[in-house]
């Protein structure tokens, strides 16, 4: 499920991942060309942006997902996981998602963008004052806010990396 970061390299802080997350990304995602190929797998950037703008709705409780595909016994491994300085691995399946990119929601890549920049601030404007309470994910269960910050900074930066924003991690 994951590659581990090179050797003496601090874990980032929750405080770390919410400012990357609330900042850095969207600048990050700005940098990448509209036509830019994937280092693995097939969807392009905007495919990539509408992906990430899917698991923030998921997060932010605007869609809600009731089941969990992991099996019980599996779930403390997972939101262990989470918790680790782990990454995920290149193409890594996500069974929620067709072999081939689903038809672009959006015109554009900035319209994209500025989308995923919405949901990032109802995300952050949901959990406010309520960061104990949990939302279900189908893959990693019932998580909290701190949970919820560690999965979508390693998401998102394993997209940067499919499009080459950050660097891979060596295998």
């Amino acid at each position: 499920m994951s590659r581990r970061k090179p050797i003496g390299e601090s874990p980032p802080s929750l405080l770390q991942k919410e400012h990357f997350l609330r900042e850095t990304l969207s600048e990050l995602l700005q940098t990448i060309p509209p036509d830019r190929s994937p280092s693995w797998g097939r969807m392009g950037p905007q495919h990539m942006v509408e992906h990430l703008e899917d698991a923030f709705r998921m997060a932010n409780g605007k869609d809600v997902y009731t089941g969990i595909f992991t099996p019980d016994e599996r779930l403390p491994k997972m939101q262990a996981f989470l918790r680790s300085d782990q990454d995920f691995k290149e193409m890594t399946k996500n069974i929620l998602l067709p072999d081939e990119p689903l038809p672009l929601r959006l015109t554009d890549l900035r319209c994209a963008i500025a989308k995923l920049e919405k949901e990032i601030i109802d995300f952050f404007a949901f959990w406010e004052g309520h960061r104990s309470k949990t939302l279900r994910n189908p893959f990693f269960g019932d998580l909290d806010f701190e949970l919820w910050v560690a999965l979508l900074y390693k998401h998102c930066q394993h997209h940067l990396r499919q499009f080459a924003v950050l660097p891979r991690i060596a295998g």
